[in-house]
């Protein structure tokens, strides 16, 4: 499907890393976002798009430009950008009232039902993959950054739509620990590139039996489900080994 002609990206400030890598934020339109790029790169690299939870860029810095730095030591240049309604964005009321009602519901020991989780997961998944595709327009018209793209990370449902319209995603990894509304299952079944899917056993905002039914929906003739014990930011290093290992035999 084409897109219209996307915003321009500017890019706002860079540093180099102490291990070479190229940070630089940007901003796509109003979005804000961060690129890294390998110091060492002599040629176009591969690029892995790391969608950040939903909990604004600054507040999970740390984490993403672990996994950034990673994927750099791998050869893979890296971007992000903020979610719809997260960070410095412009407050989304309507999500803000699905996620208090999502609280609500949990803390008082009921079940999540559908129309919440539609809420809270749809709206999201429909703002953001356009943003997330026009993110991707404007990475690979940089000299510095080649193909094939992955992706990598959570909201899950995000990842799906991603998944099913932009084929220039060649594979992905898919971090299991959020809500999925019913419609997302058909969905999954018009995936077909291939897949790797990341799950906490005992994560405790997440439903592990929807997760595992969604990883059964999805239609790729190759997936993998990589279950670990313990909670939702427990994912242990060598987890994040395999994914690495992953994106090289897909992307490379």
């Amino acid at each position: 499907m084409a897109l219209p002609k996307g915003p321009t990206m500017q890019f706002t400030s860079e540093q180099r890393l102490d291990d070479a890598v190229l940070e630089r934020e940007f901003t796509l339109g109003e979005i804000p976002g961060i690129l890294w790029t390998p110091g060492s790169a002599s040629a176009p690299a591969p690029l892995i798009l790391i969608s950040p939870p939903p909990l604004g860029l600054r507040k999970t810095y740390p984490r993403l430009v672990a996994r950034a730095r990673h994927s750099a030591a791998h050869g893979f240049a890296t971007a992000t950008i903020e979610l719809p309604g997260s960070g410095d964005r412009p407050r989304w009321p309507a999500a803000e009232q699905a996620l208090a009602d999502l609280r609500r519901a949990m803390e008082a020991g009921e079940p999540v039902s559908d129309e919440i989780i539609d809420a809270l997961i749809l709206p999201l998944v429909d703002k953001a993959v356009p943003e997330w595709r026009a993110a991707l327009d404007a990475l690979l018209s940089l000299p510095e950054i080649g193909g094939p793209v992955g992706y990598s990370g959570g909201v899950i449902s995000i990842g799906t739509r991603l998944a099913v319209v932009e084929p220039r995603i060649s594979a992905a990894v898919l971090f299991a620990g959020s809500f999925v509304p019913r419609a997302m299952f058909e969905e999954a079944r018009q995936v077909t590139i291939p897949l790797h899917v990341l799950l906490q056993w005992d994560d405790e905002g997440n439903d592990r039996q929807a997760a595992l039914d969604l990883f059964d929906a999805f239609g790729s003739k190759e997936k993998t489900l990589h279950a670990n014990m313990g909670g939702h930011t427990g994912v242990p290093q060598f987890a994040g080994d395999a994914a690495a290992q992953f994106f090289t035999r897909h992307l490379k």
